[in-house]
């Protein structure tokens, strides 16, 4: 079918009141608009909005999309339908005042035919609208509106269906790959057609490279399901490293005319996947220990808004740093998130929902979910079935039915589903066997007490480490023993102590940590090169994303609640690898070292000197009170903690020439770590590591001079009327491009031209600035700004001033 973008010209009506009527309450606002739009982050933030810390204290509206289209006359004897990416949440569409559908899950497609409600040649309302006032909806910031791509789709009566051509590898090697095409025609007008499917494959350079020819009879009102085998010769194979991809052609001709009546194309990777206790995980025979990272799926200043370009930009990031796996924490991602997985070679377990039939906030997805589930799990994998970056079907997380003997039933409905859907990929769980068991622990440490134990988790651990202790306690077993065997894999959340006591008992199991703490990294990698049966793990988490607001915080225990996450105005979880502007924090440094990247290069980070010495409250989700700095105005001649992370046997730290000694690495705290207590002094740290005694790598950290405005765009050219984003990064920096991260001072963005600002901010995790305004506070010496190419040619000058420095501009072209 003609796939067109549905994006532009749309109105954003918001409303105010509850009840969504035909008239819609009173209308507060209306804005024109773009797709994808992500209302809900230009909304006003307030401590007591409904939907809490959760949902970083946005304040919710009913909001209505509008638009207005003409279908031509000569369209009539054509089928059309409206294909959203994906609505968040609870999307009634109507056109011309009529309803069409409802659809409930806020991250599946919505996918719906709209012929019998059109008028040709003349203008068609198309109404779309969300009850954004029933919160909180959702454990993390979701995102309320149109925050993905939309398209129309325009074909003869006979086509193959929306999301129908599927591609399958039945085998390969380096000589040869066997596939099959799949191609679903749908056949919606009234008498029955004949014809042939012409496939054609074509290599990432666009050569023909195969193809095959396929006769159908279809009746009316009907659909039918073609299949085809193609043996492709010497393929190029998909992997993390060289991830080459296909594309397959289908047109479908009608055997009347002899006329193309439809045409479909889909992008595919040829990859074998292997899974035992034995090997692993083997992709094209090849065993893949998986660095892995937990996401969620909005783009930090962008709210949920999900193109091509953030998406990307989010991959490249992760790969620069040595991941080749995210975990789509907690649903289904977005096209473009797969496509940049595909492109760039980035394994995904694609996960499916955070809830099942027990709510976990007031207004989710449980409350849909019994009726729905079925539907939304076909709408995923018809999708979806193409990326070859998708290698786990992951069928919730933290589920509590997972504990309970007829919970698990819905376990093996959703596996079996999927499998129904895709035996090609594995099923896994994200399972936190606390959560599975919360139900019975009374019942537990009853039946304990009788046999004279009395606490659940026993003399090991304390308070600090109560979660890991108790998951890995071999009192829960048999809780989620079903729950457990129905899977491929099984993702434990924060149980890494499961994995070699469980082996001996379940021999045939096979483990990854689906959530971990950042912090626990060195131990957890440890077992994952030991144990074949142990695939990877994934930290919690490897961006920063809006919501669980302040799970990840670190402060002075006198300012803190010590609460498991903070108080108005927090915003951001505060616990990744990247903050929100997509800037790598220290704790990443020592990921990538422990991944066995950075060739023995160290690296250094101090210690916050305005908290040195104080009872911190820091959370498990985080590392330590560290950046990467040593500019500290103010403290000269007070202490502070230096900490350097390397890969090698002993690191000796310099401080402006002198040595302050030689250290192990490793040591109780943490591996791969070594740590001094050092007296601040302007000048140039050094780390130096030594293996066998000589020299494998140094560090510098120097102190920034007078600080400048520096700005950068990483794209300089864009396409109008696209979606493309060129991030523009504003940062200080002396004249010899140190980063001052220690400066407070504000700074403001005035934008002329064409392209459109489509947000501004910095990583701040807690504040109050808006990411619509202009003027933001410098957070560890940065300031992002993302610039959205307009509809028009043109140039843009993007200018940042800040009082007492001199003026920077960057231009952007849109072409």
């Amino acid at each position: 079918m003609q796939k067109q973008s549905f994006n532009k010209n749309w109105v954003v009506k918001h409303r105010l009141g509850s009840i969504m009527s035909s008239v819609w309450g009173v209308q507060s606002k209306e804005e024109k608009v773009s797709l994808p739009h992500d209302a809900m982050i230009t909304m006003e933030r307030a401590a007591d909005a409904p939907s809490g810390v959760d949902m970083a204290f946005f304040k919710g509206e009913n909001i209505v999309y509008v638009k207005e289209f003409v279908i031509p006359a000569e369209e009539k004897d054509k089928v059309h339908y409206l294909y959203f990416d994906g609505v968040y949440m609870n999307p009634t569409f109507f056109i011309n005042g009529a309803f069409v559908q409802k659809f409930r899950y806020g991250y599946t497609p919505c996918c719906m035919r709209i012929d019998r409600y059109l008028r040709y040649d003349a203008p068609n309302t198309l109404q779309v609208a969300i009850r954004g006032t029933n919160l909180p909806n959702s454990r993390w910031y979701s995102g309320q509106g149109i925050y993905r791509d939309a398209w129309i789709l325009t074909g003869d009566y006979l086509h193959v269906a929306p999301d129908g051509l599927h591609v399958t590898t039945l085998d390969c090697d380096r000589e040869l790959a066997v596939l099959e095409v799949k191609a679903e025609l749908q056949n919606e007008g009234q008498r029955s057609r004949e014809g042939y499917v012409k496939l054609t494959v074509h290599d990432g350079s666009g050569r023909e490279v195969a193809g095959r020819k396929a006769r159908f009879y279809v009746d009316s009102n009907g659909r039918v399901t073609v299949r085809q085998r193609i043996h492709l010769e010497k393929p190029a194979l998909w992997n993390v490293d060289t991830p080459n991809l296909y594309s397959v052609d289908c047109q479908v001709v009608d055997r009347e005319t002899e006329q193309a009546v439809d045409t479909a194309q889909t992008t595919f990777g040829i990859r074998k996947l292997q899974l035992d206790s034995v090997h692993g995980l083997r992709i094209n025979g090849q065993s893949v220990k998986l660095k892995g990272g937990c996401v969620h799926h909005d783009n930090g200043l962008l709210g949920a808004v999900s193109v091509d370009d953030a998406e990307t930009r989010r991959v490249l990031l992760h790969k620069s740093m040595g991941y080749n796996a995210l975990r789509t924490a907690h649903n289904p991602p977005s096209a473009a998130l797969l496509n940049a997985c595909d492109k760039y070679g980035m394994l995904v377990m694609h996960e499916f929902t955070d809830i099942w039939t027990q709510n976990k906030t007031a207004f989710d997805y449980s409350e849909y979910f019994p009726e729905s589930w079925e539907a939304d799990v076909e709408a995923v994998v018809r999708r979806d079935y193409n990326h070859p970056s998708i290698i786990f079907w992951s069928i919730g997380n933290e589920i509590p039915e997972t504990g309970e003997t007829l919970g698990a039933q819905w376990g093996r409905k959703l596996a079996e589903k999927f499998r129904s859907l895709d035996h090609t990929r594995f099923i896994t769980n994200g399972i936190n066997v606390m959560v599975s068991c919360i139900p019975y622990f009374k019942q537990i440490m009853e039946n304990q007490a009788k046999n004279g134990v009395n606490d659940i988790i026993g003399t090991s651990g304390g308070a600090a480490d109560m979660m890991s202790v108790i998951t890995s306690s071999p009192m829960l077993d048999p809780y989620v023993e079903e729950s457990c065997d129905l899977l491929d894999v099984i993702g434990y959340n924060y149980s890494n102590e499961r994995y070699e006591r469980e082996h001996p008992l379940h021999p045939e199991w096979i483990f990854f940590g689906s959530e971990t703490f950042s912090g626990a990294l060195d131990k957890n990698w440890d077992t994952v090169k030991r144990n074949s049966y142990v695939l990877g793990d994934f930290c919690w988490t490897s961006m920063d994303y809006l919501g669980e607001a302040g799970c990840g915080r670190i402060a002075p225990k006198d300012q803190d609640s010590g609460a498991f996450m903070g108080d108005y105005p927090w915003l951001a979880s505060a616990d990744g690898d990247f903050d929100l502007t997509g800037f790598r924090r220290p704790m990443s440094y020592w990921r990538e070292i422990i991944w066995g990247g950075r060739e023995h290069v160290p690296y250094i980070a101090v210690h916050r000197m305005q908290n040195f010495g104080k009872e911190l409250y820091i959370s498990r989700w985080n590392f330590t009170d560290a950046i990467n700095s040593w500019t500290w105005p103010g403290y000269e001649g007070k202490p502070t903690a230096v900490e350097v992370y390397s890969d090698a046997e002993e690191v000796e730290l310099f401080l402006n020439g002198a040595s302050l000694g030689r250290k192990k690495v490793g040591n109780d705290f943490h591996q791969f770590y070594c740590c001094w207590d050092v007296t601040y002094a302007p000048g140039t740290l050094l780390a130096v590591a030594y293996i066998g005694g000589r020299e494998a790598g140094r560090y510098e950290l120097s102190t920034a001079g007078t600080p400048r405005l520096s700005v950068r765009a990483d794209k300089r050219i864009l396409r109008a009327g696209s979606n493309d984003l060129s991030y523009v990064e504003i940062e200080l920096r002396d004249e010899n491009g140190i980063l001052y991260m220690t400066s407070d001072r504000t700074a403001t963005v005035r934008v002329d031209g064409t392209a459109v600002l489509a947000g501004c901010g910095s990583a701040n995790p807690c504040t109050e600035e808006r990411y619509d305004s202009l003027t933001h506070r410098f957070f560890e010496g940065r300031i992002l700004a993302i610039l959205r190419a307009g509809e028009q040619a043109g140039k843009t000058s993007l200018t940042v001033s800040a009082e007492g420095m001199k003026s920077v501009t960057v231009e952007v072209e849109t072409v």
